[in-house]
């Protein structure tokens, strides 16, 4: 691919496209994110609703997301500029293009920590170490400061490595490669969890509802999680679809995003669970908890030590297929509306980026007096999770509802999914569900979030 030019490149293949967007949340999305929410969240009764709002609410918005990017062949901005010129819709792609850059900047912090822990598992720092011992080396390990900061660096810049080689060439290469691998070590993982003396308790915790534990505040973290497990409302499904063939079905391309999606999520769920209960750890621990249980169970398994480094190695990987996809949206955002060529593009976007990501790399633990200032008193990382996790992309899936189904319209969403012959099948369903049911439930658990969360 000749970098100097601004031709912005397509997917090789459907299945290359399908591994490229799983990519985007499988990893951190699923691996980190998924289990430690759910934990804090009562377990399966919250899966249970994770599953259906990716089914009734996710689906749709991808569909819907994919559909304007292919349509316009532009980022977010430059999508919404060529449906609605003249209005207030491009704000939208803007909010977008500057929610990924912010979700960039807090995930590499938590990206470095998945290589660092591939060094350690090269080292043998997880050598009979308990449940307890776990936890305490890795709150040591990300309160250092300098090693948080030199991890976001190198994290970063191999990002922008990727992303500088372009779509075929740099993301879908990658991601056809090692998602696979991730999955079949994700696999054996779990069944050596579930096979852990103590796992039945942690397995009825995850697979046996307590509805008792549904709440209003349960259903919004089930949404912000199916959002950003999907990578939806920051426009990084504007910007792969525009990428797509004109000849590939979007409706059964999204319905794979999503399947694949779920599937990494579930399993990453029974993979973490029963080995949390049979170690005794508390399944409210928070963000680390995927950096707490894996040491003990590689300790139980025959052969933990290649194990344990497969597995962070290709953590860090999965990762690295995330936070390429957040980087490519302000990158295609610049090349397409600013005339940048790639490599200024993404130079400019990471070093932005790394600005951007000082203060949660810092806020873990040496700037203590972050925890002062009005607003972040929760640690800035977790406070800009909150912020874009929940608030951004919930805003941004809203209002694409909204534009998809008053705006723009349904009529050109589906003639988009149809064309060349393709069948769209739930095309009266999807049309339901985008113009009324999803707006209506997204604002609904928004205004609860608003109302009730003293975040603001």
């Amino acid at each position: 691919m000749d970098l100097s030019s601004n031709h912005r490149g397509a997917w090789g293949s459907r299945i290359g496209f399908i591994l490229a967007a799983a990519g985007s949340a499988i990893g951190l999305g699923n691996i980190w994110r998924f289990p430690y929410v759910t934990g804090e969240n009562g377990g399966a009764a919250f899966v249970l609703f994770y599953f259906i709002f990716v089914l009734i609410i996710g689906l749709p918005v991808m569909i819907s997301e994919l559909a304007i990017g292919r349509h316009t062949q532009k980022n977010p901005v430059g999508a919404f500029s060529a449906l609605a010129n003249r209005s207030w819709w491009p704000l939208l792609g803007i909010l977008g293009v500057a929610t990924g850059v912010g979700i960039l900047s807090y995930y590499s912090v938590i990206a470095g920590w998945t290589l660092g822990y591939f060094i350690k598992a090269i080292g043998g720092s997880f050598t009979d170490m308990n449940g307890e011992q776990a936890m305490q080396h890795f709150t040591q390990f990300v309160s250092d400061p300098k090693t948080s900061l030199i991890y976001l660096v190198v994290f970063l810049g191999i990002t922008g490595m990727v992303v500088m080689g372009g779509v075929s060439s740099g993301i879908e290469r990658w991601a056809k490669i090692l998602m696979p691998v991730l999955l079949f070590l994700l696999i054996v993982l779990t069944l050596r969890s579930v096979t852990l003396q103590g796992a039945k308790e942690g397995l009825a915790f995850y697979l046996k509802p307590d509805f008792s534990k549904i709440s209003l505040s349960m259903l919004a973290n089930a949404l912000g999680q199916a959002l950003f497990s999907l990578s939806l409302g920051m426009g990084t499904m504007i910007t792969y679809g525009s990428y797509i063939a004109k000849r590939e079905n979007l409706a059964i391309s999204a319905g794979y995003v999503c399947l694949f999606d779920t599937l990494i999520a579930i399993i990453s769920g029974l993979m973490i669970f029963p080995a949390l209960f049979a170690m005794g750890l508390d399944p409210e621990g928070g963000p680390g908890l995927v950096f707490v249980v894996l040491p003990t169970i590689f300790e139980q398994m025959p052969g933990g030590f290649i194990f344990g480094a497969g597995f962070f190695l290709l953590l860090t990987v999965a990762a690295l297929t995330s936070t390429i996809s957040l980087l490519e949206v302000p990158v295609a955002y610049m090349v397409d509306e600013k005339k940048w060529r790639r490599p200024k593009a993404v130079l400019l976007m990471t070093l932005l980026a790394l600005i951007l990501g000082v203060p949660s790399a810092l806020s873990q633990g040496a700037v203590s007096w972050l925890s002062n200032i009005p607003l972040i008193g929760l640690g800035f990382l977790d406070f800009a999770n909150i912020l874009l996790g929940n608030y951004s992309l919930t805003t941004g899936a809203l209002f694409i509802a909204i534009f998809v189904g008053y705006k723009w319209g349904v009529k050109n969403v589906i003639k988009e999914v149809t064309l060349e012959n393709n069948q769209f099948y739930f095309a009266n369903l999807w049309s339901f569900l985008i113009r009324f049911f999803c707006p209506i439930a997204i604002l609904a658990i928004f205004m609860y979030i608003l109302i009730t969360r003293n975040y603001f």
